[in-house]
């Protein structure tokens, strides 16, 4: 790492840590990085190209040839694309393959900004394990199904409510069991739980915990 101020925001889909993230970013000038997008292209890209997400050789053939254009497809947000990110994920391959972009943009802020912010699910335990400041964003199991299924519901998917709340649950099995960096907060981590908070309040909590973390 050289002396950039890194954040890591870590948490659970739908936790509130992409808009948080993006906001810490915003106010402190630093470069926003959302990894899960990372594994969501991945994920993509795999689907795309008729392969198996499970299928480790082609998965991580797929992240070692992603692309930057492959960051802005419109169907990352799906839901079919969210389930074969979590397949991805798990594949230590393609965490190789993603591993040293993140800690590259993490230790070299792109434009020159003074810190990084980066979003995921191990930033704090396996990415950027030196992180000025980690923080682990949570938020009960409901409330995050809400979150999505209005986003969802937003872009015009037609899913119900149970389906996203299973979809999510099991995500979330996922995450945690899988062998490669398991989602869990990192041991100096901050807990900030978003389930009664509106944006602007989860803001403030965490720049207070920013302002102690930096305090000279």
């Amino acid at each position: 790492m050289t002396n950039s101020v890194v954040i890591a925001v870590d948490g659970p889909v739908a936790a509130g840590k992409g808009t948080l993230a993006r906001r810490l970013a915003d106010k402190y000038g630093y470069a926003y990085l959302d990894t899960g997008s990372l594994y969501r292209a991945v994920g993509a890209k795999v689907l795309r190209a008729g392969g198996d997400p499970a299928d480790a050789g082609f998965a991580t053939r797929m992240a070692e040839s992603l692309e930057d254009s492959d960051l802005t497809s419109k169907d990352l947000r799906s839901e079919a694309v969210g389930l074969a990110a979590s397949k991805v994920a798990v594949v230590p391959g393609v965490r190789a393959a993603l591993l040293d972009y993140q800690q590259r943009f993490a230790s070299q802020p792109p434009g020159g900004k003074p810190g990084a912010v980066l979003d995921g699910r191990d930033i704090g335990t396996v990415v950027c394990p030196q992180a000025q400041v980690k923080l682990f964003v949570t938020a009960r199991d409901e409330v995050r199904a809400g979150r999505r299924h209005k986003e969802l519901m937003d872009k015009g998917e037609n899913v119900t409510f149970e389906r996203v709340l299973d979809d999510l649950r099991r995500r979330d099995e996922q995450d945690r069991a899988r062998s490669a960096a398991p989602l869990r907060p990192a041991d100096d981590a901050h807990l900030l739980d978003t389930s009664d908070l509106a944006i602007e309040a989860a803001v403030a909590a965490a720049v207070d915990i920013i302002a102690r973390k930096l305090k000279p």
